[in-house]
């Protein structure tokens, strides 16, 4: 008692007798928790420090107290089963009722008043939907707004020289919405990332609308100019859109880390982290785990889960709605009350965040720490520090997330450039190779497509032997028609190709 007692009186001169509590607990089926309660009033009223009533809550509603004692059994290799496992069956561990407490804690009521006491004294106001950018490091006397358009004429002389009044107007309309909105620290930054990853020879690439900014394109962010193929800018960005742009930046994947560490070294390490990112537990692996726990066959949770259909892609299948749609789920559900229990029991734990990992791309550059923004943790499978909020929960905050993409096609691409310059001493520009080599149409329209970024797939292949491209936009409406919806016209498209 005297080790505790030193110990009280130590943590109490730490944090100072109004911010220091000695914790009671309000379980009443736990008869150990009543002797460990009387005596730290016996304690407090001693050395004058101050009780505080909890109630240690693990789940919302009572009812939910076996979803949890089989997630519990999931997250520990366990079994129901199990004798000797890890579970909170001793009590009820609900969110209560304020009256059930105050009652619990009738004989110490200044502990109650206690909780309120502390819940009153938390304060947090976080100031969100605002944007809020890394402190880039313009020329003295020049604003951010000044020292963009500066690089941005200076960029067009050297990539368009002598360029017309179209490009000129077009670069001032930019160059305007881009700084009415507050967004040219954003360009200015992703630029220098972008420009030092290819000083470094690491190969680089930017997709998606972006393309469609000829400022962008000005700065070195993209490569191709947008008045050229016809690009509209809005699409990027526009006075009436609230987000911000996101430009998705493409990095070789063996040399990704340098470019984050550059990041780090001139932002601060306590202002750069990658983004976390939660697994959930979906339908079929819901309905397996549950199956498992219960100690049911590998079979009876396999037959289960494979008459659950899938989802489609951002659309995730739940239990509800399979077992709207299947048939077979449907009938074993309603016949067999194992089959019931399983489904009722996974449909409560589908959606459960499963583990933390690190974001494939995310990255989020702060001001100030990131600790004024967002909670931090260790990545669960490396040393590396990321956010405890993910990529949708870290946007209110104002941090803007950017993509940092290791993609492997251009690892490859950087190394065939390498071991060209080695065997046969010629350098390669990948940045400027001709758009009309009939070779190279000619291998796609074979259909030899291995290893080709975004072409490389069977159904891709299998549209490009139909195909026969000539030219680079049909690629680039190739690339645009190969996902869910526009995939259906690719038919007519290739016909009109081939027969205009």
């Amino acid at each position: 008692m005297q080790e505790i007692e030193a110990a009280v009186l130590e943590y109490r001169e730490i944090f100072g007798p109004e911010n220091f509590y000695l914790e009671l607990g309000a379980h009443p089926n736990i008869p150990e928790l009543k002797i460990v309660n009387q005596t730290l009033i016996d304690l407090g009223r001693r050395l004058k420090v101050p009780c505080v009533a909890t109630y240690d809550v693990h789940y919302l509603k009572a009812e939910d107290a076996e979803a949890h004692d089989v997630l519990t059994a999931i997250q520990t290799n366990a079994l129901l089963e199990d004798s000797d496992r890890l579970t909170l069956k001793i009590d009820d561990f609900s969110l209560a009722a304020p009256e059930k407490i105050v009652e619990f804690f009738k004989d110490v009521p200044e502990a109650v008043e206690n909780t309120q006491k502390i819940a009153d004294a938390c304060d947090l106001e976080l100031e969100l939907d605002r944007w809020v950018f890394p402190n880039y490091q313009v020329p003295e006397n020049k604003t951010p707004d000044e020292y963009l358009a500066e690089l941005t004429w200076k960029g067009l002389d050297q990539k368009l020289p002598g360029f017309d009044e179209t490009a000129r107007k077009r670069a001032e309309y930019e160059l305007e919405v881009i700084n009415k909105k507050g967004f040219a620290p954003y360009f200015l930054i992703v630029a220098d990332i972008i420009n030092w990853a290819n000083s470094r020879g690491i190969i680089t690439t930017t997709r998606g609308s972006a393309a469609g900014c000829l400022v962008s394109h000005a700065l070195g962010i993209t490569q191709i100019n947008p008045i050229e193929y016809n690009l509209p800018f809005e699409r990027f960005l526009n006075p009436f859109r609230p987000s911000p742009p996101d430009i998705d930046m493409d990095f070789a994947d063996n040399r990704r880390d340098e470019v984050i560490e550059y990041a780090v070294q001139k932002y601060g390490s306590d202002k750069v982290a990658q983004i976390s990112t939660f697994g959930t537990m979906m339908a079929r692996a819901a309905a397996r785990d549950v199956t498992r726990v219960l100690g049911y066959p590998y079979g009876f949770g396999d037959k289960i889960a494979k008459a659950i259909p899938f989802g489609s892609q951002g659309f995730p299948m739940t239990i509800e709605n399979a077992k709207k749609i299947s048939s077979e789920l449907s009938v074993l559900y309603d016949s067999d009350p194992k089959v019931k229990k399983v489904l009722d029991l996974a449909e409560k734990l589908e959606g459960c965040a499963r583990h933390a990992s690190v974001h494939a791309a995310g990255v989020v550059i702060s001001p100030t720490p990131l600790t004024d923004y967002t909670p931090l943790q260790y990545d669960p499978k490396g040393g590396k520090i990321i956010t405890q909020y993910d990529m949708y929960s870290i946007e209110p905050t104002g941090l803007l997330k950017m993509d940092f993409l290791g993609i492997r096609n251009l690892s490859i691409l950087g190394i065939a450039v390498e071991l060209i310059k080695q065997r046969r001493n010629i350098v390669i520009d990948i940045n400027n190779l001709p758009l009309d080599d009939k070779k190279t149409f000619r291998l796609l329209a074979k259909g030899e497509t291995m290893g080709l970024f975004q072409l490389g797939g069977e159904g891709m292949t299998h549209y490009l032997k139909e195909l026969k491209p000539t030219v680079i936009t049909d690629i680039m409406a190739m690339i645009a028609l190969f996902r869910p919806g526009p995939m259906a016209v690719i038919p007519e498209y290739i016909a009109r190709k081939n027969n205009p």
